[in-house]
Formats: structure tokens, sequence, C-alpha cells
């Protein structure tokens, strides 16, 4: 089978994507796929019709590549390919639309406000009070279509709100403003189509207390406790919220579900990613690893769960 590894492209998560795209390519040839790696920076069409692949594994992050964009190109290619699909994905990068969907569903998710680019620059003195009055600090500002931490603040202090926002909105149309949780940081793997199988959970300690973009992909930055050490009631919950949306948000092949655990032993569901990171660093892989499976036999149980979904072969 001839595999495209789509990776790097155009969003500010494309060194990461790189890292994940090569690891992938390399998992592939050492399990006897024909894997050929395709930088999705540009002419994306041109290159895989050059390649001409059976199935595209994409490990691309962040925007054109985990938004819905580039499964809407490879849908109209009719080429196959790993993850989920046009509008899981469309709606999981988006945070204020996940937000609306898990509130619509009773998952319990931290109180927010929506904030519009148009609408702050004509109004910041109302929004600022808004939130103050609706969230109060800690709140933390988050650009709705940006990942791995990119553009999200944690505002302590009154004073840094109106920076935080106008970073948030350089980045994004929208931004979120979410009260803030204190608590344990969790996230779920979860691998498998229609019964997905949710891996051990694991506990995120960063190194200086937020897991931003230099706690993720910096060796040192964070650590990854398995199991998370959390109450076996709590753990039960998370698992089955994590379950929970998975199905209801119609996710395939593999998706990472983050959570804040409060000190009550409640749940609270921060964000959806539908292309996990593939990394040395990152999180599915040791989540798998703790169940006996190697990165290599990860890899390919998402081409296997993506070739059963589209009957490659």
């Amino acid at each position: 089978m001839r595999i495209a590894v789509l990776m790097g492209g155009m969003s500010k998560e494309r060194e990461v994507s790189l890292n994940s795209g090569t690891a992938v390519t390399q998992a592939l040839l050492r399990k006897g796929y024909e894997a050929v790696s395709i930088d999705a920076a540009e002419d994306v069409a041109g290159k895989l019709k050059a390649v001409k692949p059976d199935l595209v594994f994409i490990a691309l992050h962040g925007r054109y590549g985990e938004d819905g964009a580039i499964q809407g190109l490879l849908e109209v290619m009719g080429l196959p390919y790993t993850g989920s699909g046009v509008a899981c994905s469309a709606v999981c990068m988006d945070k204020v639309l996940t937000k609306k969907l898990l509130v619509a569903d009773g998952i319990p998710t931290a109180p927010f406000m929506v904030i519009n680019k148009g609408l702050y620059h004509n109004s910041r003195s109302a929004i600022h009070a808004q939130i103050m009055n609706d969230l109060g600090l800690p709140v933390v500002i988050k650009p709705a279509t940006q990942g791995s931490s990119i553009g999200t603040t944690i505002v302590r202090e009154e004073s840094v709100l109106a920076a935080a926002l106008e970073e948030a909105l350089t980045m994004s149309d929208q931004a979120l403003a979410e009260k803030f949780i204190a608590g344990v940081e969790v996230t779920a793997s979860v691998l498998g189509n229609e019964e997905p199988v949710v891996l051990p959970l694991i506990e995120i300690e960063a190194a200086k207390g937020f897991y931003d973009y230099e706690a993720k992909y910096t060796p040192g930055g964070s650590a990854h406790v398995i199991p998370a050490r959390i109450a076996e009631d709590a753990a039960k919950k998370v698992s089955a919220i994590a379950k929970q949306i998975y199905v209801s948000f119609n996710c395939l092949g593999f998706s990472r579900i983050d959570f804040i655990i409060d000190s009550s032993g409640q749940p609270w569901v921060l964000e959806v990613n539908t292309i996990p990171g593939m990394t040395g660093l990152s999180l599915f892989p040791d989540a798998a690893a703790h169940v006996g499976m190697g990165y290599d036999d990860l890899v390919e149980a998402v081409v296997k769960l993506a070739v059963d979904f589209w009957k490659v072969g």
C-alpha cells in the first residue's frame, strides 16, 4: 500500500507537524508500507496527483490541516485519509463551536464568553466589564481557531486583559474568554471508529505551571504521569465523557480530549484534538505505550482504522 504522509503545512504548528510526519513516515516504512512524505505548504493537490497514494495519513496540526480544509480537498480528489471527517474536524478546531456543542450535549465545560473581533474594537470597555462581571479573574483568553495553546493567556490581573484579547484576535476572528478552573490537567487518548477505546489517562505536569506551546514541545517542559493521580471515580467519569464526546462528535481513527479535574473531582472538558501530536514528546504515543502498543503499532492501527472505514483495497 502506498501511503502519502501530509506534514508541515501552513499553520503556526508547522514545525511540530514536520516532526510528527517524519516519525509517522519512518514508522510506516519500518512496517513495510510504501510511505512518501509530502509537505502540505503549497500545491498539495499537485503533489498528491504525482504520488497517486492508496491512502493519505494526515500528520498536519492546526489550521488548513486539522480544521476540515485538507479533509475536504481529499474527499473532492477521491482520496481516503486517516482520522476524522470534514465536519468533525472543523467543529473541533473551532473552540467556540466545540463549547456550544458540549453545552448542547450537557457535557461539563467551563463557563465562557465569545468575543467577536469587530464588536470588540467598538466596545472594548463594555466587553472587559462583562468578562470581569460574568467570569471574574483568573480568566483564560484563547483564539478560537488555534491549537497547541498558541495565543492562549491566563489573565490574573485586569491590566493584562486587553493585551490578551488583542493577541488572540490577531490570530482568529473570535476569541474565547473562559472561566479559569484550578485543578489537575488530564488528557484522554481515544482510539477507534464505531467502538472507540479510551487509553490510560495521562496527568500533565507542566514545569512552569502552564501547559503552553513551550511546555508541550520542549524536552523537560512537562511530565506525563501515567496513570493520572486522580480518584478512581473521577477517572471513570473522564473516560465515559471522552467516549461520549468521541461518538457524539463523530470522531474517527484517533483523537485526544483534554480535561481539568477540580478539587471536588469534577471533570471539565477543555478541548478536542482530532489529530494528536505524534512526536517523541507527544501524549498519545505515551498512552498507547502504557498498554503495550509501540509507536509503529500505533501508527499502523490508525492506518487500519482508515482502511476499514474507507474500505480501501
